[in-house]
């Protein structure tokens, strides 16, 4: 009679290849998203050009465009070369939420995005990552449809509002909007995830040794 496992469930997780180095390049573009937070954030907290050509808010729009391409790029050389690791599935997340987070704190900063979205948004991202941590040992939670919908929302929106032309700016918010709505439906859904592995976790546990 054949007994459940007790291993952790990995639902669509990739998979880690342990002869894989953690300096490869894949992992190097994650840490290169990482070092471009601080620049990005400077660039937008920066003066606008005394010209009035808002050169800071433009760099900031090219870092921030970078720092998203990165982490397609990322993702996709570790996948197609076989490259994912332990580090790099722990600061990929890390680099993403650094960059979508400080991006909406420092929106709400200067006045362009209202406290409430973005406290909203970064409380469910708090609230999902710390639920991860708790069903761990029960099963990996891999990033669903909606959740990639949401990232990329959110790094579009994010986008749109760095740059310094109104209607786009405008045009932004709404996407942030949208982009909000997903980020507290699929966290809804992620918490009926790990409540439904949890308890199967539960009622799987072997019984304790007599």
């Amino acid at each position: 009679m054949s007994h459940p496992s007790s291993a952790p469930r990995r639902t669509g997780a990739t998979e880690v290849n342990p002869e894989a180095s953690a300096w490869n390049i894949a992992n190097g573009l994650t840490v290169l998203r990482i070092l471009m937070v601080p620049v990005f954030v400077w660039l937008l907290l920066h003066d606008p050009a005394p010209d009035g050509q808002h050169l800071a808010a433009w760099w900031s729009f090219a870092v921030f465009a970078l720092a998203a391409i990165t982490d397609r790029i990322d993702g996709d050389l570790a996948r197609s070369r076989n490259l994912v690791t332990n580090f790099g599935k722990i600061a990929d997340p890390i680099a993403d939420k650094a960059l979508i987070g400080s991006a909406l704190v420092c929106l709400s900063l200067v006045g362009l995005l209202p406290w409430w979205v973005t406290v909203v948004i970064l409380a469910r991202e708090l609230l999902i990552t710390l639920v991860r941590f708790v069903v761990i040992r029960y099963g990996v939670m891999a990033a669903s449809r909606g959740g990639k919908l949401k990232t990329v929302l959110q790094s579009v929106a994010v986008a749109f509002m760095l740059m310094p032309v109104e209607p786009v700016v405008m045009v932004g918010f709404w996407i942030m909007i949208a982009a909000m709505v997903v980020t507290v439906v699929t966290g809804l859904d992620y918490l009926v995830d790990a409540w439904r592995l949890w308890t199967r976790g539960r009622r799987e546990r072997p019984a304790p040794q007599r």
